[in-house]
């Protein structure tokens, strides 16, 4: 399996590094740059340079070849994902830094042409026993059989590795998730943008915190029978979110809390109509289990796709620190638990405006889905200009990117930081 991807991937590599996409045939001469990087990916993984100490990896490039490295530095690495976790994936059982994650999954309904939905659901339970929580671990495996029949997708359930009241959002958590994405992208022809995330009672809770601080990952989702805890909506911009809770379930207050959330996202969505979409139902007459009148949530998330660069984000940093989010990026030392940061781009302005940032440096993503990054692109600090040019499309840039999710669609050609608001490096 390893030879065959290996060798299909050369060939793409030949293909698309000697293309010239204007004139639709193979260019018989390649540029240094295009040497270079291929024979960087023909080493293999572990013996290759630091990219950033390689000076190709800085070189501009134009639209068309960031398109073709994009496409290449992408099969370069699910290759590699495929290479690291094809055997836990075949064997159901991910292990990350000492935790093991099992994990069952049912395809249902028939591969569309724009790929697969994935529905990850997370089971019930917490702070009790492992046998309650394999328990529900095995009821959350087909507890959607019914509702998944009449959709497409993958539906996966994981077990989580803890046995604590917060085993859905301990920080290695986020990890699991992005292994078990890409696995699905690259195994499963997933589309990245067709990724639910649901969970039930304790899994509930796992949903709340999830969803804000992973926010640029999900198309949709739904909250079952949970409790937010200390978590915050305000990260839910782009992302529609759902929330069923027995109208009766009045343990650890969660019918309240619902209704407060339901509160606070009615009056984002009001402040800015269509980005804070939700649906949040309190079932009358029924108490922590639902009689799966929150099925609903399935199809309902399912009218929805991602948006990996929506055009204004509001990132709240929780406290389990992220790194990224969209098209947005701060240095792990300088990020703030409760921080929060506001961007907005205009494409028909060509311009991007940083409306609120705490942070000394902040760093911008940007990709020709954006801007015309062929034009000067404009930079606005609470709508005041600090910079105007043209920015630099580069290899590094997009593997830096790539790198974090591997999510082809949330890599960036171009990377600029901003300092203390006022002052902008690439």
């Amino acid at each position: 399996m390893r030879n065959i991807l290996k060798l299909l991937f050369f060939g793409v590599v030949v293909l698309l590094l000697g293309c010239n996409k204007s004139e639709g045939k193979i260019d018989p001469v390649k540029d240094s740059v295009s040497q270079s990087l291929e024979k960087w990916l023909a080493k293999p993984v572990e013996e290759r340079e630091a990219l950033e100490s390689l000076d190709f990896s800085k070189k501009s490039l134009t639209k068309s070849r960031a398109e073709n490295v994009t496409a290449l530095l992408f099969q370069d690495m699910q290759a590699t994902m495929i290479s690291n976790y094809e055997q836990q994936w075949n064997n159901r059982k991910l292990i990350y830094k000492g935790y093991s994650m099992p994990f069952y999954y049912q395809i249902f309904g028939n591969k569309p042409s724009d790929g697969r939905s994935l529905f990850i659901s997370l089971h019930g339970g917490g702070s009790t026993t492992i046998n309650v929580n394999d328990q529900q671990y095995n009821n959350q495996k087909h507890l959607y059989d019914q509702t998944m029949n009449t959709l497409e997708g993958v539906y996966l359930a994981p077990r989580a590795p803890s046995n604590t009241w917060d085993l859905w959002h301990q920080d290695y958590i986020d990890e699991f998730l992005n292994i078990i994405i890409q696995m699905a992208v690259a195994i499963e022809n997933v589309n990245p943008n067709k990724v639910y995330l649901l969970g039930y009672s304790a899994g509930g809770d796992g949903v709340y915190q999830l969803v804000p601080r992973m926010a640029d990952r999900w198309a949709a989702a739904a909250m079952m029978a949970g409790h937010p805890n200390e978590t915050s909506p305000l990260g839910l911009k782009n992302t529609p979110f759902a929330i069923h809770v027995g109208a009766l379930d009045n343990a650890y207050n969660r019918n309240i809390k619902a209704q407060e959330w339901k509160i606070m996202l009615d009056d984002l969505e009001s402040s800015a109509p269509g980005t804070y979409i939700h649906d949040v139902q309190l079932h009358d007459g029924l108490e922590h289990w639902m009689n799966l009148e929150d099925a609903v949530a399935l199809p309902w998330m399912k009218n929805y796709k991602r948006n990996p660069i929506a055009q204004k984000i509001v990132w709240k940093q929780d406290n389990r620190h992220h790194s990224s989010f969209y098209w947005i990026g701060i240095h792990e030392n300088l990020i703030e638990t409760g921080g929060e940061i506001i961007v907005e781009y205009n494409t028909h302005l060509n311009e991007i405006n940083i409306i609120s940032n705490y942070s000394n440096i902040i760093q911008l993503y940007m990709n020709d889905k954006m801007l015309n990054l062929n034009d000067p692109v404009t930079i606005k600090y609470q709508g005041n200009i600090i910079s105007q040019k043209i920015f630099n499309r580069s290899i590094l840039n997009i593997h830096e990117t790539l790198s974090i999710k591997g999510d082809s669609d949330l890599s960036f050609p171009c990377i600029i930081s901003v300092i203390n608001n006022e002052n902008v490096q690439e």
